[in-house]
């Protein structure tokens, strides 16, 4: 009989496959994007594919966190792997018979997104009870690590391995840390929640389902800072939509540098999360938020917008990502202290709904802004607002995507300023009392 794991053993076995696993599924997305740009040599795929992979997500979010809470939830995360995995192997049989088109990109991301929206409240809801209260800190700072460490090596790695084995050779890779991620959750026990109770009274779904969205828009303050979100990821997704594109186009479709700039990033982002578990963010957290969005559309939207050159892409990369573990732990903080654990699931699910329903929108408008209005204006010496930024973001390919990049990064810069100017964001700490003092 196979031994099964439990604690923090099952917790570090179940974390290092889903590292293993995060690094395939990001030296895969890496992969298929040169593979997109080369096909088609526009923006509008690009962001098309990141469209139909998110909307899905984010729609099926709350319906995935009524069921988390019903189901089996090592289930749950096995068939969110074999579902990402039969998406994986769809590409690949694709890709191997000569038959992939950039349309099969947006079925298969749609379909992936599905199961990846119950990943995620599955594997947190596992954590809490594999392990002991003392060791729920030790094992966020895990995950984050793992995230931002993968976000490190995985570029590169796809960067340098992509001409020697091409993308086939990237995905299979993808599939063996998929078969590892599921070997090692096998090996795990997860218990079941004590006293859980299912309602099966008509109508209580959907009770369940609407519950979050009630209790946010009960608490204005929660509502407003959750609107600070929606607007920042409004306008800071039509700038990471073009990242790749930009950089690409402006680098005669250079892989390398655009892996380097992301690994920038990515060190950044583990930078700012060793130094956000050492000093444990700002005394009022929603400093922590607001000065985030602000200083994060500053560099890694407007500096990476107008530099022209690799050494100021990989800076503002680095000094972007560097504050957004502030961003969003502070914003978790604040979230955590004021809505009651055993609600939290629910109320969360609708958080990220809120937070992120407008980055497909973005996603969707970036592509072809860029493609039909911005490129064309901008490389067309001709042209009034070639002739009138030209000096600053050149005219050359990739010139119309970073002036659009900049003037989304200054959206963004607005969105934490006009914040500041609001009561009910900026007091949001001491307006709603924290979940134990109710």
């Amino acid at each position: 009989m196979v031994k099964e794991f439990k604690g923090m053993r099952g917790f570090i076995l179940i974390w290092a496959g889903q590292a293993f696993s995060m690094i395939g599924s990001q030296m895969t997305h890496f992969a298929m994007g040169i593979w997109a740009w080369e096909k088609t040599g526009q923006a509008t795929p690009l962001a098309l594919v990141g469209f139909f992979s998110f909307a899905p997500l984010i729609v099926f979010t709350p319906i995935a966190g009524v069921l988390v809470d019903r189901w089996n939830r090592k289930l749950v995360m096995a068939l969110s792997d074999i579902g990402a995995g039969i998406v994986t192997v769809t590409i690949f049989i694709l890709l191997l018979t000569d038959n992939l088109e950039i349309w099969h990109l947006y079925i298969t991301g749609a379909v992936g997104g599905i199961f990846g929206a119950f990943q995620w409240p599955a594997y947190s809801a596992a954590i809490t009870l594999l392990v002991d209260k003392k060791n729920y800190a030790r094992t966020s700072g895990m995950i984050s690590m793992a995230e931002f460490g993968v976000g490190i090596f995985a570029p590169i790695l796809a960067g340098v391995l992509l001409p020697m084995i091409d993308v086939t050779g990237i995905i299979a890779i993808d599939l063996v840390t998929l078969v590892i991620a599921l070997l090692f959750l096998l090996l795990v026990f997860i218990p079941e929640p004590e006293g859980r109770t299912r309602d099966e009274k008509s109508g209580a779904f959907f009770r369940e389902l609407v519950y979050g969205f009630r209790y946010v828009w009960d608490r204005p303050s929660l509502f407003s800072l959750q609107l600070v979100f929606f607007f920042g990821n409004l306008f800071s997704s039509v700038g990471f939509t073009l990242f790749a594109p930009m950089i690409l186009a402006s680098t005669n479709g250079d892989s390398t540098v655009l892996g380097g700039v992301q690994s920038a990033g990515a060190v950044g982002g583990l930078v700012g999360g060793l130094a956000l578990t050492a000093w444990g963010g700002p005394k009022k957290k929603i400093h922590g938020v607001l000065l985030g969005w602000i200083l994060f559309g500053a560099f890694d939207l407007v500096l990476m917008g107008l530099g022209r050159a690799v050494p100021i892409w990989l800076a503002a990369s680095f000094l972007g990502m560097l504050v957004n573990p502030m961003l969003n732990g502070s914003n978790q903080a604040i979230w955590q202290l004021k809505v009651s654990p055993e609600v939290q699931g629910r109320v969360f699910s609708v958080r990220r709904l809120i937070a992120q329903v407008t980055a497909p929108i973005s996603m969707a408008v970036a592509g072809p802004l860029a493609d039909n209005v911005f490129e064309p204006a901008m490389t067309n010496q001709d042209h009034w607002l070639g002739q009138l930024l030209g000096p600053i973001f050149g005219n050359a390919p990739g010139s119309g995507m970073s002036l659009l990049v900049s003037l989304s990064g200054l959206l963004v810069v607005s969105v934490g300023m006009i914040a500041y100017q609001i009561r009910q964001v900026r007091n949001v700490e001491s307006l709603v009392p924290d979940h134990d003092q109710n």
